[in-house]
């Protein structure tokens, strides 16, 4: 049984699924397919805290699935430009439990990512499975990936 470490990019498949789909991803069934028959090391889901009831709510049935939610508040500039992304924090995060895994399962799209799945596989000897929308994934994220999961069909609500 693999050892997984399981990472959301709360953000990025929201804006994906939106933009590609018009729908939500399914979280629960993402959890399911992304941990069957693995042993889950450790389940972290990156977000925006804009503080607002609804998003709470999302946040509880994250943690209800399994996920503990790493929260970053949301910075609007004076410029009107806002600030927001969780990616330092999710490489951290990969490179710090890569030694106890066999798989870190990253969702997201983020080209930015595609180093980060080099280095481990590469240098940490993990698989690397990526779960993003298909036409809103980065090539280069998907071709530095041991798998690219299509985030589509049963996995979308």
């Amino acid at each position: 049984m693999q050892n997984v470490l399981l990472l959301v990019d709360v953000q990025n498949l929201y804006y994906t699924a939106r933009h590609a789909y018009g729908r939500h991803i399914d979280y629960n069934a993402l959890w399911a397919r992304a941990t069957r028959g693995r042993r889950v090391v450790k389940a972290l889901a990156y977000a925006i805290d804009r503080g607002n009831e609804k998003q709470r709510q999302f946040q509880n049935i994250l943690r209800g699935i399994g996920f503990e939610v790493k929260l970053k508040p949301f910075i609007q500039r004076a410029d009107g430009s806002a600030k927001g992304d969780w990616d330092v924090g999710i490489t951290l995060d990969a490179v710090k439990h890569a030694p106890a895994v066999d798989l870190v399962v990253l969702a997201s799209g983020d080209g930015d990512f595609a180093l980060l799945a080099d280095t481990l596989r590469l240098e940490h000897g993990v698989e690397v499975e990526i779960y993003g929308v298909p036409s809103l994934t980065a090539g280069a994220l998907m071709q530095s990936a041991t798998r690219f999961v299509p985030l589509e069909g049963d996995l979308l609500l």
